[in-house]
């Protein structure tokens, strides 16, 4: 990567006559190590770098992006991306309006103490294969799989309001899952997240954390108790959602509804749109009073953090969701002025070769007042649902239906005994509004997820959710025969 040739190339834009534009240079490596069944089942380390140019021309937007720093390439993508500025303004009913933001000059780094690119191979197999061996300590268990994700993100980002913000980023994490088999009954548990890595802003030391051996015999163990488990009983009941699958609820329920630009349409044709319109900004009941939901950009560890967006606005923490009520959305420079804000920074693209879009941050339910062990002990009759295992909604994100690995009976205040394949399904509104407890800041644990869906062509963005337990009531759990 070339500084000074970016900055000459910002100003030939400039010389182009656009009325905004930037470049952002994006070199990511990520590393897979994946074991199944004590082989080596992947083992990966991609690195790639390249550019993306945006601009606006005559009210309307041009992109192109490439992977060769030299100046007659840039150039080259320079007059694609003004030709596809050109062909759209020709078509545009409305022209695009940006407001100017002032220039920045910046610096950021994420914090970790060991650098997970310096840890050996070898320690991170061996890791694995220990894990993969205590998963399989049982001839009931036919799949042990256990991964480790690590990522390295440089950014560069220059624009012809003369921003100029070098950013640097370090996410480690994984994950490991069984499942059991007996005759034709197959269950699975995981740990920490299902379906993919549990990613944090941290080095080597999160992996640590997250312990992988002293947590695998637990959930070999109850895998193979599933096997026998009676099935998740029907009905209207209390539900407490754990931590993995209250962020889960929360990212699907809020984080993609309160999106400016899917409330404005732009993600109709794919992955729908929002029930938050715009004339329940600022007054419609979401949830009942005790759920507090914010967007926070500056959160330490979260993968939705950084210190600027790529819009170069300076990262933010913004209340969503106020006592129940739906107070904000989700924002670019682009949509803001529709309801009269500027920026709340949620502009993020994939990676070089994507527009950046209005993405989540962090999306967290504020912690409550209860411990984990008061919520359980304040219910009398219900179900505690844990660690996420399908999920399907709606195109306005509205009406939903989720299932969890494993879920236990609460009794009088006690965890009794576990079923097999909960399910339960709402509708947002109801859902939020029947939350009757939010375990408190003991229990708050922030999840990574590092395949956020949206856009087309599809990108997928790292997203944070900071949540802890939380109770719902009168909520339709089972499959209905």
């Amino acid at each position: 990567m070339n500084k000074h040739l970016l900055r000459s190339m910002i100003h030939t834009l400039q010389a182009k006559g656009v009325e905004y534009a930037d470049i952002r240079w994006v070199k990511r490596q990520h590393e897979n190590i994946s074991v199944f069944n004590q082989s080596v089942e992947n083992l990966s380390h991609h690195i790639d770098e390249g550019y993306g140019i945006r601009l606006l021309y005559n009210g309307a937007w041009g992109f192109s992006c490439g992977s060769i720093f030299e100046e007659k390439a840039i150039e080259k993508n320079i007059k694609l991306a003004l030709t596809i500025a050109r062909a759209s303004s020709a078509i545009n009913k409305e022209k695009v309006t940006f407001g100017a933001y002032p220039a920045v000059h910046a610096r950021y780094a994420s914090n970790y103490e060991v650098d997970p690119f310096s840890v050996s191979l070898e320690t991170k197999l061996q890791y694995l294969l220990y894990t993969n061996e205590i998963l399989l300590q049982s001839p009931k268990i036919k799949f042990a799989q256990s991964s480790l994700d690590f990522y390295r993100t440089d950014k560069l980002f220059v624009n012809t309001e003369g921003s100029e913000i070098e950013q640097s980023f370090i996410e480690s994490g994984g994950f490991l899952e069984t499942v059991a088999v007996s005759g034709m009954a197959t269950q699975k548990r995981s740990y920490p997240i299902s379906h993919h890595s549990q990613i944090r802003q941290a080095g080597y030391e999160y992996i640590k954390e997250l312990n992988f051996p002293e947590n695998a015999p637990r959930v070999r163990d109850e895998a193979i108790m599933l096997l026998d488990a009676p099935t998740c009983p029907e009905g209207e009941m209390a539900i407490i959602t754990d931590g993995y699958q209250t962020a889960l609820q929360v990212h699907e329920s809020c984080g993609h509804p309160v999106e400016l630009d899917r409330v404005l349409g732009s993600e109709i044709s794919y992955a729908g749109g929002s029930f938050l319109t715009l004339e329940k900004y600022g007054k419609f009941r979401y949830g009942s009073p005790l759920v507090n939901i914010s967007a926070d950009a500056t959160l330490a560890g979260g993968v939705g953090s950084f210190a600027y967006d790529d819009e170069g606005v300076k990262a933010q923490r913004v209340e969503l969701i106020k006592h129940g009520i739906f107070t904000n959305y989700l924002s670019s420079r682009e949509t803001a002025p529709v309801i009269k804000k500027e920026s709340n920074a949620t502009m993020r693209a994939e990676s070089w070769n994507n527009i950046p879009l209005v993405r989540m941050t962090n999306i967290n339910l504020e912690p409550g007042k209860p411990s984990l062990e008061e919520l359980l002990a304040d219910t009398r009759k219900g179900l505690y649902l844990c660690t996420n295992k399908s999920w399907s909604i709606d195109d306005l994100r509205l009406n939903f239906q989720f299932g969890t690995e494993i879920a236990w009976e609460i009794k009088n205040g006690k965890l009794g005994r576990a079923y097999k394949n909960p399910v339960y399904h709402s509708n947002t509104p109801y859902f939020w509004n029947n939350c009757s407890g939010i375990a408190n800041k003991d229990s708050w644990y922030v999840w990574g997820i590092p395949s956020c869906g949206k856009g087309e062509p599809a990108q997928a963005m790292h997203v944070g959710h900071g949540v802890s337990p939380a109770r719902f009531e009168k909520i339709t759990v089972g499959v209905k025969k």
